[in-house]
């Protein structure tokens, strides 16, 4: 991959890690399920009219998609980190996904699931595991649940995502986008109906509009297009690895950003987690080698 393109993967999970921190700074004023319509509805509005609707695909799989990636996945996420899960740990907690994939292959799709990726699993889910025994301050057990609630939720969406096959993924994002606006807006206004007032809005700081802006237009629409564009034209297997810098990025620009602590307890976590990834993406092929 040129120099160019390792730039261009490094500036998209860059961006990723550091929307933890703004979804944090942004539930400030926000709460989660409004923030969540926000976010899909300025990443639908005005795209929508420019991009098709994905061909190839029914309106059934793009709702499932819509439904698990969109709908639940940030509902959940954002709920957990507004009820007290933190940006680092929850940008870690959230990687968990690439498990959870793994799992559902097995049962929905009879993919096997080979002994490097069982053993990646384990080292991963006993990071989270560390995390749960540590609850209380930026930690609540509550929240976690509902962070890994958002990761089943995201494996879901790509086992939708894999069944949808080869589209234009901004066109899926935004079509996506906007299949899910009745529902977050319907789930806002019975759940968080007591923010639905001009006052909330009219009050809105220059930073929480700010964080939305972030939401949709790096980390969304720009995000996802890049991502498409890279994997469009190098290997998977070349482009994912970079998914293991979001957490790096989300620890890092939560302690300087917002002040979170690093103790020892966070740093094994995120040591046990990384390298079960690290096992899951590499395992295979360090046991051919051996054979």
């Amino acid at each position: 991959m040129p120099f160019k393109y390792i730039l261009l993967a490094l500036s998209v999970v860059a961006i990723w890690g550091i929307n933890f921190v703004v979804i944090q700074v942004a539930l400030k004023e926000i709460p989660p399920l409004m923030l969540t319509f926000l976010r899909f509805f300025f990443a639908a509005f005005p795209a929508v009219f420019f991009l098709k609707r994905p061909q190839n695909t029914s309106w059934k799989m793009l709702f499932y998609y819509s439904l698990t990636m969109f709908v639940l996945d940030f509902s959940l996420l954002f709920s957990g980190m507004y009820v007290g899960v933190s940006s680092g740990i929850a940008s870690l907690s959230l990687q968990t996904q690439v498990f959870f994939t793994a799992i559902l292959a097995v049962i929905f799709l009879k993919e096997k699931m080979s002994l490097p990726k069982i053993v990646g699993a384990t080292v991963a889910f006993s990071g989270i595991v560390f995390v749960g025994f540590h609850t209380g301050g930026d930690v609540n057990l509550l929240g976690l649940v509902l962070v890994e609630g958002a990761a089943l939720s995201w494996a879901m969406g790509n086992l939708f995502s894999k069944q949808i096959g080869k589209v234009d993924m901004l066109s899926l994002v935004v079509w996506g986008s906007l299949l899910s606006l009745p529902f977050l807006l319907g789930l806002s206004f019975v759940l968080e109906v007591d923010y639905w007032k001009v006052e909330t809005f009219r009050h809105l700081s220059w930073l929480s509009i700010g964080s939305i802006a972030y939401l949709v237009y790096p980390v969304t629409l720009f995000g996802f297009a890049i991502w498409s564009f890279l994997l469009s034209r190098y290997p998977a297997t070349t482009v994912a690895p970079f998914t293991l810098l979001v957490p790096v990025f989300g620890f890092s620009s939560s302690a300087l950003l917002v002040g979170e602590a690093l103790p020892s307890w966070k740093l094994i976590a995120a040591f046990l987690i990384v390298s079960g990834l690290i096992i899951n993406l590499y395992g295979e092929r360090f046991f051919k080698k051996e054979k």
